[in-house]
C-alpha cells in the first residue's frame, strides 16, 4: 500500500511539474494586478480553459502529420504585445519537429541584396508542418518603414507584392493565418515599465524597442497603412485584443484551432514491453568525478 502511494505521489508531481508556466505567471499577474488594481481572468478559468486548448492543439497536430497540411502562422503587433506569451503556449505542448518557430535576426549583407522575400521562403514549411512566425516580412512594413531602414519606394513595392505572394502561398496549398496583437498607449508603457525594474526581464528591452516607445504614432500609422492593403481574401488579418494577456492568449488559440478543420486521429494502443534482463551484463562504475555536484537533492 506504501508503495501504491509513492508511485501515486510521483506521478502527481510530475504532472504538477510539467505546468512550470504557473509560478511565472503568477508572479506576472500579482505584480500587474498590483500595479493597475485591475483584475484579470481568473486563474483557475484560465488554466482550465488553457489546458483544454492545448488538449486540442495536440490534435491538431496529429491532424495536420497525418494529412500532410502545411501551416503557417504570422504573429505581429507592436514591442510588449503579448506575441512571444502565445507563441509559448501554443508550442509548449506540441513536437518541436511539427510545429516549429520562426524567429529572424535582421538580414545580412548577402540577404539585403536578395528578392525581400527569398529568406522567409526558407522556412515555410512542408506537408505535415505548422511554422510560427515570431514577426515576419511584415518587417518592411513596420519596423523597417518606421526606424528609415528602406525607402518609401521599397515600402510601396512591399504593398504591390505582398498581396500576390501570399496569394502564391495559398495557391501552393498552405493554409496561412494572419494575427495582429493590439494593445493601447498605456498598457505598452506600463509592460516597458515592468520590465525595466524586472532584472530577469531587462533583456527583453532593445535599444529599438526604447525608439518605438517614442515612435508610437508612426507605428500607428505604419500599421494601418499595412492593414489596408494586405488585408485580402485569401489571407485576412485578424485583430486580437491584447491588453489582457490571459484572454488574448485564449482568444487567439481558440481562434486560431477553428481556422483549420480538424478530426482526433485514432491511436494505436500503447503497451510498454517488458525490458529484456541480461544475465550476464555487469555494469561498470562510473567514476565519482563525472557526477554534477548535489546541490538541491534531499537529504
Amino acid at each position: 500500500m506504501e508503495k501504491d502511494d509513492t508511485v501515486s505521489e510521483k506521478v502527481m508531481a510530475e504532472w504538477l511539474d510539467s505546468f512550470d508556466e504557473e509560478l511565472e505567471l503568477e508572479l506576472d499577474d500579482e505584480r500587474a494586478e498590483a500595479e493597475t488594481g485591475t483584475k484579470t481572468l481568473s486563474r483557475k478559468r484560465y488554466f482550465g480553459e488553457l489546458f483544454r486548448l492545448q488538449r486540442e492543439l495536440v490534435k491538431l497536430q496529429d491532424w495536420v502529420m497525418q494529412e500532410k497540411l502545411k501551416v503557417v502562422v504570422v504573429f505581429e503587433g507592436r514591442d510588449a504585445a503579448g506575441k512571444g506569451g502565445v507563441i509559448k503556449r501554443i508550442t509548449q505542448r506540441l513536437n518541436p519537429r511539427v510545429c516549429r518557430v520562426a524567429a529572424l535576426p535582421a538580414p545580412s549583407e548577402r540577404e539585403r541584396t536578395q528578392w525581400y522575400f527569398q529568406r522567409y521562403v526558407a522556412h515555410l514549411p512542408a506537408g505535415g508542418e505548422i511554422v510560427l512566425f515570431d514577426r515576419s516580412w511584415y518587417n518592411r512594413a513596420g519596423v523597417e518603414r518606421v526606424m528609415g531602414f528602406c525607402t518609401e519606394d521599397d515600402v510601396e513595392e512591399f504593398f504591390r507584392s505582398c498581396p500576390e505572394f501570399e496569394r502564391m502561398l495559398v495557391r501552393s496549398g498552405i493554409k496561412l493565418v494572419k494575427y495582429w496583437f493590439s494593445i493601447t498607449d498605456d498598457e505598452q508603457n506600463f509592460r516597458f515599465t515592468m520590465r525595466i525594474q524586472d532584472p530577469l526581464k531587462q533583456w527583453k528591452l532593445s535599444p529599438m524597442d526604447l525608439e518605438s516607445r517614442r515612435r508610437w504614432e508612426a507605428y500607428t500609422k505604419a500599421k494601418e497603412a499595412m492593414l489596408e492593403r494586405t488585408h485580402i481574401p485569401e489571407a485576412p488579418w485578424w485583430i486580437v485584443e491584447a491588453d489582457d494577456k490571459k484572454s488574448a492568449r485564449l482568444n487567439c488559440i481558440s481562434h486560431l484551432l477553428a481556422q483549420v478543420p480538424y478530426r482526433e486521429v485514432d491511436r494505436a494502443g500503447i503497451v510498454l514491453p517488458e525490458r529484456v534482463h541480461n544475465p550476464d551484463y555487469i555494469r561498470g562504475p562510473v567514476p565519482p568525478e563525472m557526477y554534477v555536484p548535489d546541490l538541491y537533492g534531499e537529504t
